[in-house]
C-alpha cells in the first residue's frame, strides 16, 4: 500500500515587512507636508517610495494570500498601489502643487482600506494600522483637494503617528512570531499558535 506525504512548510507572518514599509514611506510624505524637506525634494521622495516602499508591500501582500490571510494580503495590496499612485503623482506634478486627480484616488483608497479593517477582526492591531493609514489617506486627501495648509499639516501630523504606530506593530508582530508568545500587546482575538505556516490565521 503506498502512503503520500505531505510537507508543510511554515511561512513567516509578513506583516513586519509591510508595516515598516509604510512607516518609511508616511514618515518621508509627512515630512514633506510639515515643510521638514524642500518641495522640489519631493521626487526624491516619490523615488524612494517607489524603489522601496512599494515592491516591500507587494512582497507582504502576495505572502499574505499564501499564508491564507485575505485581510493582510487586501491591505498590503491596496497600500502598495495608493504609494506607487501617490508617488507617481508628485513625482510628475510641479514640486508643491496640489492634484485634484490624486485627492479623490487617496480619499477612494481610504473606503477601499476601511472595509479591509472591518474584515480583518482577528488581529486588531494590524486592523488599527490600517485604519489609521485609511484615516491619513482621507485627510492627505481633503489636502490635495482644498489645498489647505491646515489640512497639509493635519496630513503631516497623522501620517507622523502612523509611522510610530506601524513601526510599533512591526515590531510586536517580530516578536511574537519569533519567541511564540505575544511580549509586546498585539490585541489578537485568536491564539497565535505554534506554527505561522500552519495555523488558520496568521
Amino acid at each position: 500500500m503506498r502512503s503520500t506525504r505531505v510537507f508543510l512548510r511554515p511561512t513567516a507572518t509578513p506583516l513586519p515587512l509591510g508595516f515598516l514599509a509604510l512607516g518609511f514611506a508616511t514618515f518621508l510624505f509627512a515630512g514633506l507636508r510639515l515643510g521638514w524637506l524642500q518641495p522640489y525634494e519631493g521626487r526624491l521622495v516619490a523615488l524612494a517610495v517607489l524603489l522601496l516602499t512599494v515592491p516591500l508591500q507587494l512582497l507582504a501582500s502576495v505572502l499574505g494570500f499564501l499564508c491564507r490571510d485575505p485581510g493582510a494580503g487586501t491591505a498590503m495590496g491596496l497600500l502598495a498601489g495608493t504609494w506607487a499612485a501617490a508617488a507617481g503623482a508628485t513625482a510628475l506634478t510641479p514640486p508643491g502643487s496640489h492634484c485634484d486627480a490624486l485627492g479623490l484616488t487617496l480619499l477612494a483608497s481610504a473606503v477601499a482600506l476601511l472595509v479591509a479593517a472591518a474584515a480583518d477582526t482577528g488581529k486588531l492591531l494590524a486592523a488599527a494600522v490600517v485604519t489609521l493609514s485609511a484615516v491619513r489617506f482621507a485627510v492627505t486627501g481633503i489636502a490635495e483637494l482644498t489645498a489647505s495648509s491646515a489640512w497639509e499639516s493635519a496630513a503631516g501630523v497623522t501620517g507622523l503617528v502612523l509611522a510610530a504606530l506601524a513601526c510599533y506593530a512591526a515590531l510586536a508582530f517580530l516578536l511574537e512570531n519569533s519567541l511564540g508568545r505575544a511580549v509586546l500587546p498585539v490585541l489578537r482575538k485568536e491564539p497565535a499558535g505554534e506554527e505561522p505556516g500552519v495555523r488558520p490565521r496568521l
